[in-house]
């Protein structure tokens, strides 16, 4: 059984002065900055190559503590649409769970940051055998303690759908996610709408320079159509959906979208949702039968934005404090 939400003693969520609102507590992560400098700990880089024939190879970035704990877990970041182990959110949750003595490894997913140029292909949500791959490879003096995921945005979406598929034979200690569209076909309206029009060129943007970047494979038809792409529904209806298999986005949406696999969860796994995410709409998340899957552990706080939580007593991300708390109760139970 997964920790209950009373035993791991957070504090209530409040939003921290200026960043009041969905939309400032979004962006907030992209103006304060980000801790790049992990000093005093170390950090090595990770290679693994796929194994579908495509030479791809996914790289990470392995964190060490300066002081490690005892029985921790190896956690293992995954970003979400657009981002990198660079990512704002990712070096900020590797900080804090360094800090608390975690090794912590930041996964590029394929084609993205610096497995870029190491990848002809493209990240999909749903492309959840790059995952099984990069677990299989984890040497056994990461792993002897277990392994944790966290799942940002789109990866947490690949992470939940994942571990639907896996059941109870993932070899996960646990999960955590954090703003994870798990209906993609409603968050695709939702981000359509005109007061998310700047949220979705600004991620269009992203998304183009991703597969256009050198190292990505793509014909001048498909480099054409990428360009032309007006919204990020005609970017996956026209690219990634006939490249991978789709009949369309609509297709795409409904075949990946984690809804479908959650009721098949079986590791303890943590899913925390903002109620004023400006991206993603919490109604399927209150809509969605919690009770019917002991495995599951539903966080929704207030407010916090999409992978905001900067709250008004840390400088530090809420939803970090509660996936470190979460899995310290992991790590607790298992030893």
């Amino acid at each position: 059984m997964p920790p209950s939400i009373d035993s791991l003693d957070l504090p209530p969520f409040k939003p921290r002065f200026p960043w009041w609102g969905p939309d400032l507590q979004t962006i907030a992560v992209l103006l304060t900055g980000r801790a790049s400098d992990l000093a005093p700990h170390t950090s090595e880089r990770m290679a693994f190559p796929m194994a579908d024939r495509t030479g791809d190879i996914l790289l990470g970035m392995l964190d060490k503590p300066a002081e490690p704990a005892e029985h921790r877990p190896l956690v293992l970041l995954v970003h979400g649409l657009t981002g990198s182990e660079e990512s704002p959110y990712m070096l900020n949750a590797a900080r804090h769970l360094l800090d608390n003595g975690y090794c912590v490894l930041r996964l590029n997913m394929r084609g993205s940051g610096p497995s870029r140029p190491y990848c002809r292909e493209h990240y999909h949500l749903g492309r959840t055998a790059d995952f099984r791959r990069v677990l299989a490879q984890l040497p056994e003096d990461l792993t002897a303690n277990g392994v944790v995921a966290v799942g940002y945005s789109l990866g947490g979406a690949m992470l939940l759908k994942y571990l639907g598929e896996e059941g109870s034979f993932s070899p996960l200690l646990g999960a955590a996610t954090i703003c994870a569209p798990i209906d993609l076909i409603r968050t695709c309206k939702h981000m359509s709408r005109a007061r998310n029009w700047l949220y979705q060129a600004y991620l269009l943007n992203d998304m183009k320079a991703e597969a256009l970047a050198p190292g990505a494979l793509t014909s001048p038809e498909e480099r054409e159509i990428i360009r032309a792409a007006r919204s990020v529904r005609e970017y996956d209806d026209r690219f990634i959906s006939p490249r991978y298999g789709f009949r369309g986005a609509e297709d795409y949406y409904e075949l990946c979208s984690p809804l479908a696999f959650m009721p098949e969860i079986r590791v303890p796994t943590m899913v925390i949702a903002s109620c004023d995410d400006p991206w993603i709409p919490v109604e399927y998340y209150r809509e969605f039968n919690w009770a019917d899957n002991p495995s599951l552990v539903p966080l929704m706080p207030p407010a916090g934005g999409h992978i905001g939580f900067h709250a008004h007593d840390s400088t530090r991300p809420w939803c970090d404090l509660a996936v470190e708390k979460f899995i310290d109760r992991l790590a607790t139970i298992e030893a």
